[in-house]
């Protein structure tokens, strides 16, 4: 079984499409969404879509949340803010309750998936460091946990101690336990602008991560087109 484990979409229906072109290229059999399906960009309904039509296993975001509920945005940042209220006003009652019914945390196979941590996966906390991740192991009962969040692939190893590992292609070891960020495919922040996605292969153990080429020109285009804030279009190129 080879699953591609993707996420952080944020609206970006280009480089959903190339993730997915991608991982069916790569004899990819399944697929989990860890969820923002929505949000920052000119896509959500479309995006939504085709992640609900897969019916994959799929987890909720915080962009995801707050799309759903109808909760003041006044302490939110003004660019997300403007986004935000923006991609509320795309949807329809069907697709808000789709997004209010997703799941925090989910087993699926012999991992499980959440969108933030396992700890407090509500408060939407980031892990950006080991440090951060220690606590999270004492939540995960299975050797892997895939999340996102950060927009940032990273691994971290707990073995006889809490280490990170290059977020390239990781053997998984025999007793030791992985918390995998696999980073994000709409709005990438670790200066790498290509959409950016996990396959993991049971069968040989190993999870490697892969990146994308995307036409972003057009998903720029349609930012601006929406009249959703430029600073979204300009961010993308700079993959921050």
């Amino acid at each position: 079984m080879r699953t591609a484990l993707f996420g952080d979409i944020h609206a970006n229906l280009e480089a959903l499409e190339a993730v997915l072109a991608d991982a069916a290229s790569q004899g990819v059999t399944d697929y989990v969404c860890l969820g923002d399906v929505v949000g920052y960009n000119a896509d959500p309904v479309a995006c939504l879509n085709i992640v609900r039509d897969m019916g994959c296993p799929t987890v909720k975001g915080n962009h995801d949340q707050d799309a759903s509920d109808d909760h003041s945005l006044d302490t939110m940042n003004p660019v997300a803010a403007t986004a935000l209220q923006w991609t509320r006003d795309q949807l329809d009652e069907d697709q808000r309750l789709w997004l209010k019914r997703l799941r925090m945390v989910r087993q699926v196979s012999d991992y499980t998936i959440v969108h933030s941590t396992l700890d407090q996966p509500a408060h939407w906390n980031y892990v950006t460091n080991r440090f951060d991740a220690m606590s999270n192991f004492s939540y995960q009962f299975t050797q892997l946990c895939f999340h996102g969040h950060t927009h940032v692939p990273r691994v971290y190893m707990k073995s006889d101690k809490v280490r990170e590992v290059p977020a390239e292609s990781v053997a998984i070891e025999p007793g030791a336990k992985y918390f995998i960020n696999i980073g994000s495919v709409g709005q990438p922040r670790d200066g790498d602008p290509r959409p950016c996605y996990a396959i993991y292969d049971q069968e040989n153990h190993v999870v490697v991560f892969r990146r994308v080429e995307y036409d972003m020109a057009k998903t720029q285009a349609k930012i601006i087109e929406a009249g959703l804030p430029e600073m979204l279009a300009e961010r993308l190129a700079e993959g921050r």
